[in-house]
């Protein structure tokens, strides 16, 4: 048993009594043992009360049928004065299609003493869908599915994203397998007085003149750390180039095309035909699936997406701190002290705007399928997103002492949770500010499952956090992202930052980059932040498909951050990395089997760069370190224990470690020795009890305390999510 399944099953058996104690709390939460105010159901009318769980035998009164219903009742409850005591909304089992988002303003708020909770009623799991099910199919000989939608086909409705019984299909794409290559770099052209890249030259047929229906092309073009998904203008069959439509500045020079550069194209109708795969011929109106071994139309539920958004808050950060009149106490600017437990969130919509989508990094520019604005005081706790079109949740200006604990997002079109973004920013998606009060801060990410993300959107992260400080993420398992689990920070190089102490500990981090993007990591940070740890994190399995693929990594600017009592093993570049930045502290770490190399450096600056101290590094390949940029003394290592099982130790430029003791002032009390794990080659990085490692002053932690320790509940049953690349 490997060290990572030994952690999981030591995690469910400590969970077996916990999350026992964990479901009977919720359940107390949840309305089994306190009584709700109303109640909505899928039995229920709007014109009812709303006070009965079920409808009454004359079907004279009964559960409203709408959670919006039961906002509008909860806003005309009249609360005596000093209640204590939460006014809850039960919501029953069963999918509720939403004819619009779920929008929650300053006057839904409640109070610290008296939140509103919308919770499932018992142990039901109510779905709230921004989808609509399709049924009513025609089977064709050749056994694909046909639909005519004619709001399709009138150009009122459009998606990219389609759910076959809680599993997502993705449209065919060209190559089938496997990538396409740009084939030439084409010089710019100008328009507008600018020069533009918006061409490159292909190669065979890569791209086709005579595919069908050309406007709803996409071509995706993987570029180190971003990709990019931009429409067809034109396809010159003689010429072999492709023109992109409307790309935006982002491709501006220098963001060219160059050869050798990885595509792929999008819902290309002549791919059709692997199972499971499927097209929307728009102009016509007809969706065409292609079902998968077993699936009959008559017993599968298909879900297409229709709302970009499930559920908005909408606070009022930019309104004046206090009112014109002295006298008179300022207005509410927040929503505030509202409570979510046990809802499903489903189904959310995104398609490709006519500029394409384009962004530097993590895909920012995009918003949640949960988006906050000016909201506070929130709580998510035992909920599940899932099958969204782009991030899952995103709190923004203004938004504070929010929580996200014991939730479940999972297959996602971008990444998981944004502190930081709110729709309409700028490009990067952030706004500095210098009001307190609109600075997103202090909020709680815990024993949460994320995972399965970039599905539609690659570059995403698990977590981001931007101009935001005071947040905790902790115990999460993050997993499955084509870029970076959690990114801090978003300021290039040593400029004002409003990101600063972050604590992010305790977290599973794991199958990152899979050989898709490059310069990634498990954990990344940009940018000055004082006060900002990142500790008590196992990281493995980061794959880059060209460079960088690292466990912990300072980027541009990166100050004042502290790494200590990570786990981080199979990392294609090393375990630790620093671009550049001043006085990072990263100790106590174990740094484990990095692919090319272990450590790497690749800028030098005056001032000290990193202290390095009190490290295992264990690895059993011919690199050390990584980069041409450790000379000088802007750097300090020592209290290291160094380890090639059994081979020659060699640093940079081929320094054994004499000569690099000798040379550079730098391990003076550093050792080469066997760290004796207890069973490294099965992912056990135990300490036995004779390690020389002791002696040096490291101190073991326990790596079986990373990661979500209670039970998946919302999530547990569902099919397998598949992959986006194969």
């Amino acid at each position: 048993m490997n060290a990572a399944t030994r952690v999981r099953k030591l995690q469910y058996a400590k969970s077996a009594c916990f999350g026992t104690a964990i479901l009977a709390a919720w359940l107390s939460l949840a309305g089994l043992a306190r009584a709700a105010d109303f109640f909505v159901s899928p039995q229920g009318n709007d014109a009812w009360s709303g006070r009965l769980a079920e409808p009454n035998a004359a079907k004279t009164d009964g559960p409203v049928a709408t959670i919006e219903r039961a906002q509008q009742l909860v806003r005309q409850q009249k609360r005596p004065a000093g209640r204590a005591t939460p006014l809850v909304v039960a919501i029953r089992g069963g999918t509720y299609f939403l004819a619009k988002p779920i929008q929650f303003g300053i006057e839904d708020s409640g109070t610290a003493e008296s939140p509103v909770v919308y919770e499932a009623y018992g142990q039901e799991r109510p779905i709230l869908s921004g989808g609509t099910r399709l049924d009513g199919w025609q089977v064709t000989a050749d056994g694909r599915w046909h639909k005519t939608l004619d709001e399709v086909k009138s150009g009122k409705w459009s998606f990219a994203q389609l759910f076959v019984n809680d599993q997502r299909r993705f449209r065919p794409r060209w190559p089938r397998h496997g990538y396409s290559k740009i084939d030439r770099e084409l010089p710019p052209v100008e328009k507008d007085k600018r020069k533009w890249h918006d061409r490159f030259g292909y190669s065979g047929d890569d791209l086709r003149a005579d595919w069908a229906n050309r406007g709803d092309l996409e071509v995706q073009v993987f570029r180190a750390w971003t990709a990019m998904r931009f429409g067809v203008e034109s396809i010159d069959p003689a010429q072999h180039v492709v023109v992109l439509a409307r790309v935006t500045q982002m491709v501006e020079d220098p963001w060219a095309f160059p050869k050798g550069e990885r595509l792929l194209v999008e819902n290309v109708r002549e791919a059709l035909g692997e199972p499971g795969s499927w097209y929307l011929d728009r102009p016509r109106g007809e969706l065409t699936y292609v079902p998968m071994p077993g699936e009959r139309p008559e017993t599968s539920v298909v879900v297409a997406p229709r709302l970009d958004r499930l559920m908005v808050f909408t606070g009022e950060p930019n309104a004046p701190v206090a009112p014109a009149d002295p006298g008179k106490p300022a207005a509410p600017r927040w929503v505030q002290h509202l409570q979510f437990r046990g809802l499903s969130l489903a189904h959310s919509n995104w398609t490709m705007p006519p500029l394409g989508q384009t962004c530097g990094q993590s895909e920012v520019n995009l918003d949640g399928a949960v988006s906050a604005v000016g909201a506070r005081n929130l709580v998510f706790d035992g909920c599940a997103v899932r099958h969204v079109g782009t991030y899952a949740m995103a709190f923004g200006a203004g938004c504070r002492d929010n929580r996200i604990e014991n939730c479940e997002l999972v297959d996602l079109g971008a990444g998981g949770i944004k502190i930081g973004h709110a729709a309409g920013a700028p490009f990067f998606g952030w706004v500095t500010e210098n009001d307190p009060e609109k600075v997103p801060s202090h909020h709680v990410v815990r024993q949460c499952l994320i995972a399965h993300g970039g599905r539609m959107h690659t570059a995403a992260a698990g977590v981001w956090i931007a101009h935001s400080h005071d947040n905790v993420v902790e115990h999460n398992d993050i997993f499955d992202f084509y870029q970076i689990g959690v990114s801090v920070g978003w300021t290039w190089g040593y400029g004002p930052s409003q990101t600063y102490h972050n604590d992010i500990g305790f977290n599973h981090i794991h199958t990152i980059g899979q050989n898709v993007l490059s310069d990634m990591a498990a954990v990344y940070t940009l940018g000055v932040s004082p006060g900002t740890r990142v500790h008590d994190n196992v990281c493995h399995d980061i794959k880059a498909h060209d460079y960088g693929g690292y466990g912990l990594y300072t980027d541009e600017g990166s100050s004042d951050v502290v790494m200590e009592n990570n786990l981080v093993y199979r990392a294609h570049s090393g375990g630790f990395h620093q671009h550049y930045g001043e006085d990072n502290l990263i100790q106590n770490n174990i740094f484990a089997f990095g692919d090319e190399a272990q450590l790497q450096r690749t800028r030098s600056e005056p001032h000290t760069s990193f202290f390095l101290q009190r490290n295992i590094v264990y690895y059993n390949n011919a690199n050390l370190v990584l980069g041409n940029n450790w000379w000088g003394n802007n750097f300090q290592l020592d209290n290291n224990v160094y380890w090639n099982q059994g081979k020659p130790i060699r640093f940079f430029a081929d320094f054994n470690f004499q000569q690099w003791r000798q040379k550079f002032g730098q391990d003076l009390h550093s050792i080469v020795a066997d760290p004796l794990f207890v069973a490294p080659e099965k992912d056990d990085f135990r300490l036995k009890e004779n390690s020389p490692a002791l002696k040096l002053g490291f101190k073991p932690f326990d790596a079986s305390k990373a990661g979500r320790t209670v039970p998946l509940v919302l999530t547990r049953d569902l099919p397998p999510v598949p992959k986006a690349f194969d």
